[in-house]
């Protein structure tokens, strides 16, 4: 089964790289994307992550927290987050229980060889914990620009307005 638009995001709880736990009770209350890729330090990977990097101050002033998501583990995140300049937190998936809960750990294949690994996947959650937009297969250009798109739509819709 795959997470679809208007389902609340189920629980979860993944170690993140700052010594941390993400779970979907610290996201409620702003709005937030997870990005789902498929390994830290691939060309794709990284350039997702970069885009996303570069974006943040505009996410941030839109009240919008991203967190990337793969099956990598904590100690790769972290070389992969210092080596890029990455500014917001990578959550640890090592077992793909929430991916496998979201429908997004999928069967692949590479040079003929089948392998389950991560959908290059996005969802953008709001601060009540329902999945707002879900993006799948991923084509990485200009895919954090479109993400930023709807989120600050989506921020500025539940952001209330002074008279």
């Amino acid at each position: 089964m795959s997470i679809r638009e208007g389902e609340p995001l189920p629980d979860f709880s993944m170690p993140t790289d700052d010594g941390g736990t993400v779970e979907r009770s610290t996201l409620l209350g702003r709005t937030n994307v997870l990005y789902f890729y498929p390994k830290d330090n691939t060309s794709g990977c990284t350039t997702e992550a970069l885009a996303f990097r570069d974006s943040l101050p505009e996410f941030s002033t839109a009240g919008v927290t991203v967190i990337g998501v793969s099956a990598d583990s904590i100690a790769s995140h972290c070389k992969f987050k210092a080596k890029h300049g990455l500014t917001f937190a990578l959550a640890s998936d090592t077992d793909a229980q929430f991916a496998k809960a979201l429908g997004l750990w999928i069967e692949k294949s590479m040079y003929g060889r089948k392998y389950m690994g991560m959908d290059r996947s996005t969802l953008l959650v709001d601060a009540a914990g329902v999945v707002r937009r879900v993006w799948r297969k991923v084509k990485v250009p200009g895919h954090a620009a479109e993400v930023l798109r709807a989120a600050k739509g989506l921020a500025s819709e539940t952001t209330p307005q002074s008279s």
